[in-house]
This record gives structure tokens, sequence and C-alpha cells, in this order.
């Protein structure tokens, strides 16, 4: 108990002398030993780091995940160590919309199948925005903030612990100037010895730490080759998704009198031919050759997919609904839409 006390007193008297003596610094009544160029070169160094890398750790995570609420739940839920639930993003929210809405108006219709084909393109960007956005978080966000709450924060602890070595150190020079006796001169030369040789051992600490972000730039330089090799992945996912898109898209006739009607030619005695070609062939029951006017896929097994420019038998069937008819290519046989058909003389 008695040795609790005495060294109770003790830190007490060395928190008090470095008060006095950060006070007095601060107001100009004690001189304060400065830290050598290369040691503040450093701390300036590791200072901007630290600034520059919580900058960009931030604005990367807006680019990777736009809304605020989101990002706040994600955070919530690594800080609880568990396991954020999975939701669909924006492109694949969207992707699922045209799909839906595609089936609505029926594949079969130029419009429904556009919708289908544009809603499953934008389901493949979103799944390349997810492999962009955990790649990014693995090999780019990870290691800036492992550095943060990791490295960072262990030269923080060094630097006030070297500040409160470099306190102890003024405090014993200022005892030893105010030292009047022999003793007391021969106690304080002995303090200021000491605090000497502590403040250049965690100077030397404090210096290697520092140091060492010269290999944490290194490090990040590789991380943002990693980020740049992801995006550029992930953009060039987007452009040949797109550019395949554009080539179906690009397939279909130019104008539809609606979607459960066949293209609309430039003259107006034409289009009357094509609707009663298609009429006729209802009413004889016969067959007649027909030209693929753009690509089908068959939405299911009662379907036949077509292929743009290719010619093919189609007859009426008794009870099929008029937008359809019966398709022939071989052995193959199945249902297609006659707003994909062109019939030929």
């Amino acid at each position: 108990m008695d040795f609790n006390v005495k060294r109770l007193a003790a830190d007490a008297g060395t928190f008090l002398s470095r008060a006095v003596q950060f006070t007095e610094e601060k107001l100009g009544q004690a001189e304060k030993t400065e830290l050598d160029a290369h040691l503040e070169n450093l701390l300036g160094r590791a200072e901007c780091t630290r600034q520059w890398t919580e900058r960009i750790l931030k604005q990367t995570e807006v680019l990777l995940q736009p809304n605020p609420n989101v990002r706040l739940e994600e955070f919530l839920y690594e800080k609880l160590e568990k396991k954020a639930p999975t939701r669909m993003n924006n492109h694949e929210l969207l992707g699922q919309s045209m799909i839906e809405s595609g089936n609505e108006f029926s594949p079969g219709t130029a419009y429904g199948n556009a919708l289908i084909k544009c809603g499953e393109t934008e389901k493949q960007i979103g799944g390349a925005e997810r492999e962009f956005i955990q790649s990014s978080a693995i090999n780019f966000l990870t290691p800036f903030r492992n550095f943060l709450e990791g490295d960072f924060k262990t030269i923080l602890k060094e630097r006030k612990l070297l500040q409160v070595k470099r306190l102890d150190l003024d405090a014993a020079k200022t005892k030893l100037k105010k030292a009047r006796m022999t003793d007391a001169r021969a106690l304080a030369e002995q303090e200021l010895r000491m605090t000497q040789s502590e403040f250049d051992r965690q100077a030397e600490i404090t210096r290697l730490l520092l140091e060492g972000v010269s290999s944490t730039h290194a490090h990040h330089l590789r991380c943002l080759n990693d980020f740049v090799e992801a995006q550029s992945t992930y953009y060039a996912q987007c452009y040949q998704y797109m550019t395949d898109l554009q080539k179906q898209l690009g397939s279909f006739p130019s104008s539809f009198s609606n979607n459960n009607q066949s293209v609309i030619p430039s003259s107006g005695r034409a289009g009357s031919a094509l609707a009663g070609g298609f009429n006729e062939l209802r009413i004889s029951s016969g067959s007649r050759k027909a030209r693929v006017l753009y690509d089908y896929d068959a939405a299911g097994s009662s379907e036949l997919s077509l292929l743009a420019d290719e010619v093919i038998t189609v007859s009426s069937v008794p009870g099929m609904d008029s937008d359809w008819l019966m398709g022939e290519r071989g052995n193959q046989q199945g249902k297609v839409p006659i707003t994909y058909l062109e019939l030929l003389n």
C-alpha cells in the first residue's frame, strides 16, 4: 500500500511537471526542444498520407455506393461482424422490370422482345458492377482502411509518446537550470541524462515507423493498379454487353403499327397487301414461305427460335392466336410471331 501511494505521488508529480512545462512553452516562458528536420519532414509526410488516404477512401466509397443510407447500413453490419443482406443493384432492378414488362407485352411482339433483351443486358451489367465493387473493396478499400485503422494509429500512439518524452526532457532541463545546491544539481543532471536517453530512444522508434510510410505508398500503388484494372474490366464488359444489345436491336424493323401487328411498309398499299397475305393464309389453311426479319428466341418448347434472313414454312392452325403462325424448319416445328415474318410470293 505504501508503494502504491508513493507511485501515485510520483506519477502525479510527473504529470504536473509536464503540464507546467507545456503551459510555459505556450506562454513563451520556457525553451522547447525541437525535433530534427528529418523527423519533422517524416511527420509531415505521414500526416499528409493520412489526410489524402482518408479523402480517397471516402470518395471511392461514394463512387461504389452512392446511397448514403446503404453505406451506413453496410458500415453497421461490418462493425457488428454480420453479413449485410444481399439486394439487387439499380441495373438489376431495371433489368427485372424490363423483363417482367416484356413478358407482359408478350415475347412474340417486337416491343416485348426488345424489353426482354434490354432487361437481360441490364442484369448482365448489374452482375459486372457487383464483381467490380467486390474486387475494389477487397483490393483497394481494405488496404487503405487497414493503414488508417492500424499502421497510422500506431504512429499516432508513438508520436504522442514522443511528445511526452520531449516534455519530460525539457522539464528536466528547466529543473537543472533552477538547481543551486550541489546535491540538487547532481540529481537534476542524472534525471536529464535519463530523460535524454528515453527521448532519443523514442525518437528512433518513431522515426522507424514514419520511414515505413514509404512502404505504405508502394503497397497503395499496387492497390491502385488493381483498382484501375478492375475498373477497366468493368467498363469493357459494359461496352461489350451494350454493343451486343445494339446489334440485336439493330435487326429489329424500324417501325411497327403496334405490338400486335406486323411491320408497316412505307406504302399503305403494300401494308394492306401484307396484312391480306396473312389473312389469306389463315383462310386457306395452306402453307407459305416466309422470310425471318430478325432473330427471335423461343420463350418455350412450343415456340420455334428464328434467325434473321432465314426462310421457313408457315401455316395457320385452327384456334391459334391471330398473332402467331406455325413455323417449320426441316424437322423442327413451333409457333412463331407474325411480327417477325415477311411472306414471300
